[in-house]
């Protein structure tokens, strides 16, 4: 781990230990010992996304953690991630999860497909992204999401997906044209469906990412390779419902 990598490394842990409190992004840099333009910067380039969409990101995993393993109310649950506002805690995750906390709770986390459709029927304006996801213990996974995304971060719904049975060859069809990331992650095979694992607890979790990749119309797909590896912590929390979807959805996706 070089001298950078470190900086953000104390910056993330710090993130972890104080999510719940009001954080600045000088709170960051100083505990990162950069200046603020500078460690945004940097953040940016070792993580993928701003200091503060990462900072939402673990507030928001942990809510989910809090949704389906306490009974508190969701104003308590808005109230120990951080957020002074009910209704700020609310749109953030219904906006990054996929559906509202208390939809997320009472499916008890389990819910349908959340990819979008691809406008199948505006020929000249999709296109396709195939290519093959691999991992160093493949027979130690379970099932592989493979996700079509506008932004580095995997929250929200996907433009499309596939779910693989294995890591393996996939294609993805009905992408729109544009500037899109594939990012795929995995559960070890041994995990349960449902994550219940702490804030930082990403235990048996594998990820993997490419792009950005332009999309454009035709038969040409193209081609998105991805390693998956054990998450770090500094990787963005993986925070949209799919991830806790195991078998149920193998059937309904592909």
């Amino acid at each position: 781990m070089d001298t950078a990598e470190k900086a953000i490394t104390r910056a993330v842990e710090y993130i972890f230990s104080n999510f719940n409190e009001e954080v600045t992004v000088e709170d960051m840099a100083r505990e990162a010992m950069f200046s603020k333009f500078h460690f945004s910067r940097l953040f940016q380039k070792i993580t993928g996304i701003s200091p503060g969409r990462f900072l939402t990101a673990i507030r928001l995993q942990e809510a989910k953690r809090l949704l389906l393993s306490t009974s508190i109310s969701i104003i308590q649950v808005s109230q120990l991630v951080g957020y002074a506002s009910v209704g700020t805690f609310s749109a953030k995750f219904s906006r990054s999860v996929g559906v509202s906390p208390s939809v997320y709770r009472s499916l008890g986390g389990i819910v349908g497909p959340q990819c979008q459709q691809g406008e199948r029927g505006e020929i000249g304006k999709i296109g396709t992204v195939c290519g093959q996801v691999r991992a160093q213990h493949a027979e130690d996974l379970g099932l592989v999401f493979v996700g079509v995304f506008p932004h580095r971060i995997p929250q929200g719904r996907p433009v499309r997906c596939a779910i693989l049975d294995r890591p393996g060859r996939f294609r993805i069809d009905a992408v729109p044209q544009g500037d899109w990331y594939v990012l795929s992650h995995a559960l070890s095979a041994d995990r349960n469906e449902i994550m219940h694992a702490p804030v930082n607890g990403d235990l048996g979790l594998a990820i993997g990412a490419c792009g950005p990749i332009t999309v454009t119309a035709g038969s040409v797909p193209q081609v998105a390779n991805l390693t998956l590896r054990p998450k770090r912590s500094i990787d963005p929390p993986v925070v949209l419902a799919l991830l806790d979807i195991r078998s149920s959805i193998l059937a309904e996706v592909g």
